[in-house]
Order: C-alpha cells, then structure tokens, then sequence
C-alpha cells in the first residue's frame, strides 16, 4: 500500500517532531510532499522583496512570482524546508531522499509568464512570472527509491516545457503524485482540524464527506481550504481510494489521521480507513 502525505506549508518546523517520528516509523511505501509558504515569507522579507500576494480574475489569491521571488522560492523549499525535515526524518532513523519535483522531470508543466490580476475594479496584467500548471507526472523516479527502501521528501517547483522552474501548488502536486504513484490515500496535513463549516470555529469539523458532496462544500472552503478542497477532488477523480485533510499538530498527529480523525473523502465503501 502507498501513502502520499502532504505537510502543509502553514505549519511550523519547529512543531514538526512529532510527525516526524511517525513517519520515520511509518511502515509501508510513503511518499512524503512538502510546502514552505511561511519560512518563504520570511525569507522573501528578510532579502528585502517581500511577498506580493494578488488576486486572479478568477478570484483566487495568489503569489506573484517574478524571477527574484523564484530565486527565494528555491532557497526556501527546495533549501531550508526540505533539506530540515530530510534532517529530522534521518535522525528518526528513516533513509530519506529530498528532491523538488524538477528533478528528473517528476512534474513537468507549463509557464503562465503573464498573469491577469484585479485591483478594486481595474484589471492588470503582470508580466515575468514564473509561476504553472503541472501537465505531466513522471513517478518512475520516486517508485525506484521506494524500491530501494528510501523515502522520498518532494517539494515544488516543478519544471516547464522550456526547461524553467515553475511555482506550482503543492496541494495539486501531492494529488497528482498520488494518481501517478496509484497511492491508496492522501492525506493533507494542516494547522487545522480538517474542513470547518465556520473557519473561526475549529469545533465546526466536518468528518466525512462522499465524492459527490464536495461541489456542495466548496463554497463554505475559503483561501487555502478551497485549494485543498480542489486537489482532494482531482485525487479521487485520478483514482485515489481516499482523501484526508487533517491536522499536522500536536503528539502522534498521523495516527490520529488513521485513526479516523479530520475529514475523510471517500467512498462509503472505502471507510474506516484506519490502519
């Protein structure tokens, strides 16, 4: 059985541990994807460029990522991030590899070099950015670590058609290398409980919820939940059996996750999806 878990990029390294631990420990094939959205705020302010967000026509906020924000982005993700929690899983005992999804063209996609934003009631239209859309998934790299016994630990970017790191979202990326690996779950870990009904009240969890049910919910899931929301139904679509969005925090948060805790997409069928 395959498992893919998204650590999401809003939770800290340093409440990381216990996590960690659980997936030094993990037993079975465990692919491991990253975010790193805070510590490349951090960064990206601390050089002197700080974050722009923006929103879309299609009104999503997003980053805008020129070549210098891209040039933080690497040293963020594919740097600090990934090269800490490689750190803590080795110490845990796990043999894990860090890679971004460049390397050997595992995700591949196209440049959006111009993004069309809304200010107040204008529209405008950014140039030079380097953010995309992922197209392809080549796993053949991640199933001949996972056959060796290592364990991979994946971030963006993802590389273009032209051969440009490209910003992509990593929540969509963890569901595509979920399809592409034929990962039995996904769970998306967070600094929340799961998806709320009010996002200002965590006792709101919604715990379960069919594949038909999402378009439904997808106007109570706002900012960063919508995009989960999204990702965990473009995994089911691709095949992937189940789908959690659970919360990354506090002791022993993975078999929590297992255990039934968050909120489960999937098939009825498909429940309990403890281990």
């Amino acid at each position: 059985m395959t498992t893919v878990v998204k650590i999401g990029g809003s939770l800290e390294l340093a409440e990381a541990g216990p996590l960690l631990a659980e997936l030094a420990a993990f037993d079975g094939r465990l692919v491991i994807l990253h975010g790193a959205h805070l510590q490349l705020d951090w960064l990206a302010t601390l050089l002197g460029h700080p974050p722009r967000m923006v929103t879309s026509v299609r009104g999503e906020v997003t980053r805008y990522t020129d070549r210098e924000t891209m040039d933080h982005f690497l040293m963020a993700y594919c740097g600090l991030v990934n090269k800490r929690l490689v750190e803590g899983l080795r110490r845990e005992g796990a043999d894990a590899v860090g890679l971004s999804a460049m390397d050997g063209g595992i995700a591949t996609g196209r440049r959006k070099p111009d993004l069309r934003i809304v200010e107040g009631d204008r529209q405008r239209l950014l140039h030079d950015n380097h953010a995309g859309t992922i197209e392809a998934v080549d796993a053949s790299l991640l199933h001949l670590l996972l056959d060796a016994g290592r364990l991979p630990v994946l971030t963006p970017p993802a590389i273009s058609d032209q051969g440009e790191a490209i910003n992509v979202d990593g929540d969509r990326l963890a569901a595509e290398v979920a399809i592409a690996l034929g990962a039995q779950r996904l769970l998306i870990l967070m600094n929340v409980p799961g998806l709320l009904r009010d996002p200002a009240d965590e006792a709101s969890l919604i715990p379960r919820l069919g594949p038909n049910e999402i378009e439904a919910h997808l106007p109570l899931a706002r900012g960063r939940a919508r995009v989960k929301l999204l990702a965990a139904r473009r995994a089911l679509e691709g095949g992937v059996p189940a789908v959690l969005l659970g919360d990354g925090r506090g002791e022993r948060p993975l078999a929590r996750a297992l255990g039934g805790s968050g909120t489960w997409i999937a098939a009825r069928e498909q429940l309990p999806l403890a281990t």
